[in-house]
């Protein structure tokens, strides 16, 4: 196991260092990985946000838990697909995003169902009272955008919004977040959520395309002035 955490370190953090492992064959098909309380105090935090990580991990099928047994690797990916996403840098992802995700909306709205709409709310309510804890904030709009996307029903957009999740929580990326988070950016991204979860459940496509690429417009200026300094 590698000692690159630090007390910041969140569950997307660890998910990260964790399936880096995994695909440089640190852990391989089959390892059992150290239970959670080992895993916590390698990575200096709480079982809770391990126990985040693991579930994070899982969700995207690298590890599978198994009751009374423990957590296993069970998907190596492929080295092609590893270079790619490893390879990509922070602009390259929100170029990506741009050309998917006003689209995902539109989806939303042909496919979405209350029990979507009632998890994007919550999750909306819980970013809304992070705007001091940019780490918290960025782990639960993952989970925000990967929400909205499970709700178009397609498994290859699911798929690739979760290997954008990946690229998100490498380190480029973790070092961009901590110079572009600041409590007025979180609170801007916050009203634009909430302003796209309302136009997909009043069934209004393009208005909310429109606000998703207003939203990753204001993200990628974030980026681009991060990069600048």
């Amino acid at each position: 196991m590698t000692g690159e955490a630090d007390q910041r370190l969140g569950a997307a953090d660890i998910a990260a260092l964790l399936r880096r492992e995994i695909s440089k064959g640190i852990l391989q098909l089959h390892d059992r990985l150290p239970p959670e309380r080992v895993l916590a105090d390698t990575y200096g935090t709480a079982r809770g946000t391990v126990r985040k990580a693991l579930n994070l991990l899982e969700s995207e099928g690298y590890v599978e838990t198994r009751a009374g047994s423990g957590t296993y690797v069970v998907h190596m990916p492929t080295d092609s697909s590893s270079d790619a996403i490893d390879n990509a840098t922070p602009l390259e992802l929100m170029d990506t995003r741009f050309a998917l995700e006003p689209h995902i909306c539109r989806l939303a709205v042909l496919h979405g169902r209350r029990a979507d709409f009632d998890k994007m709310e919550a999750l909306c309510t819980r970013m809304e009272t992070l705007a001091d804890d940019p780490v918290s904030f960025s782990e639960v709009d993952t989970e925000f955008h990967r929400a909205l996307t499970s709700s178009t029903r397609n498994g290859l957009l699911i798929w690739i919004i979760d290997q954008i999740a990946h690229v998100r929580s490498q380190d480029d990326w973790t070092r961009m977040r901590h110079l572009t988070l600041d409590a007025r950016t979180i609170n801007q991204y916050n009203a634009q959520h909430r302003q796209i979860l309302n136009a997909i459940r009043t069934r209004e496509p393009e208005r909310a395309a429109n606000i998703m690429k207003e939203h990753l417009e204001t993200a990628r200026l974030s980026l681009t002035r991060a990069a600048e300094t």
